[in-house]
């Protein structure tokens, strides 16, 4: 099992003329494999700062962040490898991807760069990706202006899970797609999470969501940890009022996903 760790993770920026910004205080929290943990909180609340650290994207000011016990390491080979086991989906599909190549680019530079499979294997295992996040692979040849936005984050998807990771960080995945799809996409990833075991970090600010696709929930307010419990005791049980209010902000979560027959099939073929 791989175990990712915040120990009172606090994070300042430098901002010119205005001193120094707090974006997380003190934050604590576990990711293991296997689970799906939902980090919900209002723009500004330092949901993507905690993507950036776990990436290395950024790194904390005061405290550690462990992978199975040991420190984040912070350059050569050591923090490839880290990177190779935490991967990140990001929440624009048009432009996470680089439009002057194709799909086939995509994936196959993470299988060659991390050498997942031998070379003679490498064709193969792209087209494994792509059934594996319900893409056609007549896309292998196009480029990501001749997609959909949901094609383009099933792209996204499997990029991500070229290198085999054990956790997958989703910073707003579906945000930017288009309602009818949202459903289908995020089927896919729970529908991944269970067969490959992954530890999924689902950052977002839909309460709905975030109940129904995550085991549990932590709720950020200006960088702190206000609440962090089992998903249905964070929704139906909410101790602070900040969880309460995000909570009625809401779409009715029975109501949202009650979706007609066909809705996740539909989604997987936009």
């Amino acid at each position: 099992m791989t175990v990712l760790e915040f120990r009172n993770v606090t994070k300042r920026y430098r901002v010119r003329g205005a001193g120094q910004m707090l974006a997380l205080d003190d934050v604590d929290f576990t990711l293991r494999s296997g689970q799906t943990l939902a980090l919900v909180g209002q723009s500004g609340s330092g949901k993507s700062t905690i993507a950036k650290i776990i990436t290395q994207l950024e790194r904390q000011s005061e405290g550690q962040v462990l992978l199975d016990e040991r420190p984040i390491p912070r350059s050569g080979s050591a923090l490839r490898r880290y990177r190779a086991q935490v991967r990140m989906v990001f929440q624009d599909p048009f432009a996470s991807l680089n439009p002057y190549h194709t799909i086939r680019h995509h994936l196959e530079r993470p299988l060659r760069l991390d050498k997942v499979v031998p070379r003679d294997q490498v064709d193969a295992e792209v087209h494994r990706l792509l059934d594996r996040v319900r893409l056609d692979a007549r896309v292998i040849d196009r480029r990501p202006h001749e997609l959909s936005g949901g094609q383009r984050q099933r792209v996204a998807i499997a990029r991500a899970l070229a290198s085999r990771p054990s956790l997958l960080v989703a910073d707003e995945p579906v945000s930017m797609l288009d309602v009818s799809i949202r459903l289908g996409v995020l089927n896919l990833l729970a529908e991944l999470q269970r067969e490959s075991q992954l530890g999924v970090l689902y950052i977002t600010h839909d309460l709905a969501t975030a109940r129904h696709f995550s085991d549990e929930i932590m709720v950020l307010h200006h960088g702190r940890v206000v609440e962090h419990g089992p998903a249905d005791d964070v929704i139906l049980r909410p101790t602070e009022e900040y969880t309460r209010a995000l909570r009625d902000a809401s779409p009715d979560p029975d109501r949202h996903f009650a979706a007609a027959p066909g809705a996740a099939e539909e989604g997987a073929r936009s």
